[in-house]
């Protein structure tokens, strides 16, 4: 199994706004080979920001990389620079091997 998730920073009062853009977007994922689950989850808020994090699940790190190299993926990022001023710096990417 292998994890990847995406750390955001948001703007603060902007949160409902985040949520419906990822509501809204076309992921196609279930679709995705390999692809398990996905959740998008909220973390703290300060002055500064309120960090989300998208965390999805597949069979495998080679699973994950096919669908970054996909129509898939580039159709549901096809919109990604169009929020100004919601996401305060770019995602930060991590990606976890299941080892028990």
């Amino acid at each position: 199994m292998f994890i990847a998730m995406n750390r955001f920073r948001i703007a603060p009062g902007r949160e409902a706004e985040f949520i419906e853009v990822w509501r809204q977007r076309d992921s196609r994922l279930a679709e995705v080979p390999g692809f398990q689950r996905f959740n998008l989850l909220q973390g703290p808020s300060d002055a500064q920001a309120t960090v989300f994090v998208s965390h999805s699940t597949w069979e495998s790190a080679a699973a994950f990389e096919a669908w970054t190299r996909s129509e898939s993926f580039r159709a549901a990022h096809a919109s990604a620079g169009q929020q100004r001023g919601l996401y305060l710096g770019p995602p930060q990417f991590e990606g976890f091997e299941a080892v028990l």
